[in-house]
């Protein structure tokens, strides 16, 4: 796949997305309705790889981004188009640029809407349903179950202590983004007796906090690793991103009167992304769309 592509009357190439000012990427994400900030490009930046679309004299029109866990393994996400190329098989090449660079790697990738059916072109599989939750933290937060187990901080230094949890939850090691989320990052992990059962991380994000991951065994932990936050955030903007539409956790969601603003599409290229085991630990709350 060629390294530049003809769109309109003029030709695009791919340069290194760590080579472009950060202006610019707000600037693309921006003209697309995405609440990303320029800090929000730079923690991407540092987390995975990019490329971008720039013409003859540094404009920038597209972007895409991955983020690799181990040899076999990446999420993909910031596929942007700006709205002068959309249509224009921008995105597709895009993506063929990102194919080549992640090479045999199985890949997931959450989709909107409008890039649905390209990606379904690409070879991927539609597994489940995310649910963005998100608004201004109100007071009184509502009830919660009885919590079994002792809810505690975890500071940044013991982050190995939630990877091996994690690592189970998400079907690979991220232990590298799970100590750059933590930076900055308020963490709570839920232990019976001597074992960590679940955690969460709250941090700044787009209009204000995510919270996310969130890794639990059941709605009943998720429900209180989730809460321990919100009550932090009253009066603020927070989001939860999480693929569980119905029970006891999608139930407090909307109890906490966050609104359900939106969906995406958890799609896969290669082995299944999703394995979810009956008591076993599972992601409730994503650490981002293109994290997962």
């Amino acid at each position: 796949m060629g390294r530049t592509v003809r769109v309109k009357s003029f030709e695009l190439a791919a340069k290194d997305i760590n080579d472009v000012d950060v202006t610019l990427l707000h600037a693309l994400s921006t003209g697309v309705g995405w609440p990303h900030r320029p800090k929000d490009w730079d923690f991407l930046r540092r987390a995975g790889h990019g490329i971008v679309a720039v013409d003859g004299i540094g404009r920038v029109f597209g972007s895409a981004m991955w983020f690799p866990h181990g040899r076999d393994f990446a999420t993909i996400g910031l596929v942007i188009t700006s709205p002068r190329t959309q249509a224009q098989g921008t995105g597709r090449w895009l993506m063929e640029q990102v194919f080549e660079r992640c090479g045999d790697r199985n890949l997931t990738l959450n989709s909107t809407d409008a890039a649905y059916h390209l990606y379904l072109s690409l070879g991927f599989t539609k597994e489940a349903t995310v649910y963005l939750w998100q608004g201004e933290v109100v007071s009184p937060p509502p009830p919660v179950p009885v919590l079994d187990g002792e809810l505690s901080s975890l500071s940044t230094e013991n982050i190995e202590a939630i990877a091996a949890l994690d690592e189970r939850a998400f079907g690979t090691s991220r232990r590298r983004l799970l100590a750059l989320l933590s930076e900055g990052a308020s963490i709570c992990v839920l232990r019976r007796g001597r074992e960590t059962v679940g955690y969460s991380m709250k941090r700044e994000f787009g209009r204000g906090h995510v919270i996310g991951p969130i890794v639990a065994s059941n709605d009943c932990d998720a429900i209180h690793l989730t809460a321990v936050h919100l009550k932090d955030l009253t009066g603020r903007f927070a989001r939860v991103d999480t693929r569980e539409q119905t029970g006891l956790f999608a139930d407090f969601l909307q109890q906490s009167r966050l609104g359900m603003n939106d969906t995406v599409t958890t799609m896969s290229k290669g082995r299944r992304f999703l394995n979810r085991k009956e008591n076993e630990p599972w992601v409730y709350g994503l650490a981002g769309h293109a994290l997962s």
